[in-house]
């Protein structure tokens, strides 16, 4: 992966890029200007979808111990990935209509660098594959059986993740093959997580396994740049979940950062973007959308349509699962 590089005080003389009098005015070390900027105040904090407490103490872990943003939210979801009792995500995640796991996941780093992987079978950690893909390739997603392919070439095992509590559950669908998201279910729960790290940096991921009973091959907002998950070092970071044909649809996660860009507050983004959806929908309210945001001063937000949603944040000022208003009230 090509990344920016700054070069010293020492290097910029020597190579007679500047006059004297200006070299005076960098820094002696390696410093990016995006990172440098940061409110020196900013505490480490981690903030998710959904009461994941196991997933954002193991995030909070990372960043207490200097961890980077980027590292956190990796393994902070990656829990969940390996939690067979979560049949949202990961390893015992519900199958589509033939019977098939498949994952969708994507990371997004402070410095805009992104990764993600879509309709991926046989790999437990989509969220690390998706980081390979970032790191690894001029490319930004990879999907299907090239992914899958990709992921051993790196290293990953396959491994079986239809499990049988899920695969009993399919099998008792199977008898009516009736489809209907269920509010706060939606037959599927996205894990999207966003975190800030000692030294000012923003990254986000998300991984699910999408709906579940859905025809082989959808995919949803989460692996979607701009839909599911999106940063801007800059400005802030914001993540959705819920049925993801919607968000796809205002590109969610883009407009909520680019609100906060225009002044809003994370709590202020998070609602004008269940607005816009609730205006594409108007009287057909029956999912869930449920948003998350961080801004640059560490402030947070969330909005949803419906009771029921909830998100997790981690800091300095404790482990807390938060309720946030909804627009429909219950």
């Amino acid at each position: 992966m090509q990344r920016r590089k700054f070069l010293k005080k020492s290097t910029i003389a020597t190579a007679g890029l500047i006059s004297a009098p200006l070299i005076a005015s960098y820094k002696e070390e390696e410093e990016d200007p995006i990172l440098s900027s940061t409110n020196k105040n900013i505490k480490p904090i981690v903030i998710a979808t959904w009461n994941v407490e196991n997933a954002t103490a193991k995030a909070w872990e990372v960043l207490v111990n200097g961890g980077s943003s980027l590292d956190a939210v990796e393994q902070g979801v990656m829990i969940e990935e390996a939690d067979e009792n979560n049949q949202s995500v990961g390893k015992g995640g519900r199958p589509d209509r033939d019977g098939t796991v498949t994952l969708d996941a994507c990371i997004m780093d402070s410095e805009g660098n992104c990764g993600a992987v879509l309709c991926m079978e046989n790999i437990m950690h989509p969220i690390s594959v998706a980081r390979k893909v970032m790191e690894d390739t001029p490319h930004v997603m990879l999907a299907g059986k090239g992914a899958e392919k990709f992921a051993y070439e790196k290293g990953f095992k396959k491994t079986h993740l239809l499990t049988e509590k899920s695969k009993q559950e399919w099998l008792t669908w199977k008898k009516t093959s009736h489809y209907k998201p269920i509010v706060n279910i939606e037959n599927h729960d996205t894990i999207g997580m966003l975190a800030i790290d000692s030294k000012g940096a923003i990254s986000g991921a998300c991984t699910t396994s999408g709906m579940a009973y859905k025809i082989a091959g959808r995919v949803g907002d989460s692996p979607i740049i701009g839909a599911g998950l999106f940063i801007d070092n800059e400005v802030g970071g914001a993540t959705a979940t819920g049925v993801g044909e919607e968000v796809v649809r205002t590109v969610g996660s883009f407009l909520i950062v680019e609100l906060m860009r225009q002044g809003k507050s994370p709590q202020e983004a998070c609602e004008e973007g269940v607005r816009r959806i609730i205006a594409k929908n108007k009287d057909k309210l029956n999912f869930q959308i449920g948003f998350i945001a961080i801004n640059k001063k560490g402030e947070t937000g969330s909005y949803c349509i419906q009771p029921g949603f909830s998100y997790r944040t981690y800091s300095e000022a404790g482990h807390v699962n938060n309720i946030p208003e909804s627009y429909i009230k219950g």
